[in-house]
């Protein structure tokens, strides 16, 4: 019965919503692309959260987030999150309330189309192994942060390989620091259970959004001892 149903799963899958996704992600991205001008007007946040939480209604996959209550309005934040799965990306992106740019690796801006869209939106495109590039992309972090308008970074730099929240790297952490803006965990639950890494089959598992408090890194005497208050602060929230 098991097999049976992962076959049917695997039609849907692939001849179905693979297709309807990559169409509609075209057209989001196209859409992206001419209205670039009004990159931060909330309809086009809208639409672009709208294609993002297609991916869940497709699947029928329960949402749900908390904490909300903890975003201030006008606030720019840095926005740190657990890396479950490739559906992370969707979920925040359909449910975080805010208007953020991801911070990205550069090789994404070579996709065809999507990396356009991304440079439209201001996303940002981070090369982490050359310290002037790095630099650059500081500048083009702090031109972005301004009037609410946030970032969100998964700090463990790769998809978990078994669930588990990883070590962090300090990439996220300099950014707050130096901006002197304040951090919120994301906690991410769930997102695990439905794409993990290495698996091809998406699974249909009720997935959560946690909002924590805003933390101001100024109170930590080092790098290190603030990484391991949030991340200690973002696995409270993480379940199975």
């Amino acid at each position: 019965m098991r097999t049976l149903v992962n076959i049917f799963k695997g039609i849907y899958q692939y001849v179905i919503f693979f297709p309807v996704m990559w169409l509609t992600t075209t057209i989001t991205a196209l859409i992206t692309i001419l209205f670039f001008p009004w990159k931060n007007a909330y309809w086009i946040n809208r639409v672009q959260a709208y294609w993002a939480r297609l991916y869940c209604w497709c699947w029928a996959i329960p949402v749900s987030i908390s904490g909300e209550e903890h975003i201030r309005k006008g606030q720019s934040y840095v926005f740190v999150a657990n890396h479950q799965s490739a559906w992370d990306v969707f979920l925040v992106y359909g449910w975080l309330p805010v208007i953020f740019k991801w911070m990205l690796k550069k090789e994404l801006r070579r996709i065809p189309v999507i990396g356009t869209a991304c440079v439209a939106c201001g996303h940002i495109f981070v090369d982490r192994r050359h310290l002037k590039a790095a630099v650059a992309s500081l500048k083009a972090v702090e031109k972005e942060l301004h009037d609410g308008i946030s970032t969100v970074i998964f700090p463990e730099g790769t998809r978990t390989e078994d669930g588990s929240v990883g070590r962090f790297k300090r990439g996220a952490f300099q950014i707050a620091m130096d901006l002197k803006l304040p951090v919120i965990p994301l906690s991410i639950s769930g997102c695990y259970e439905v794409y993990p890494k290495h698996r091809h089959l998406i699974s249909r598992h009720p997935i959560h959004l946690h909002i924590g408090e805003e933390i101001d890194l100024s109170q930590f005497a080092t790098t290190e001892e603030a990484m391991d208050y949030v991340r200690e602060k973002m696995i409270e929230h993480v379940h199975a």
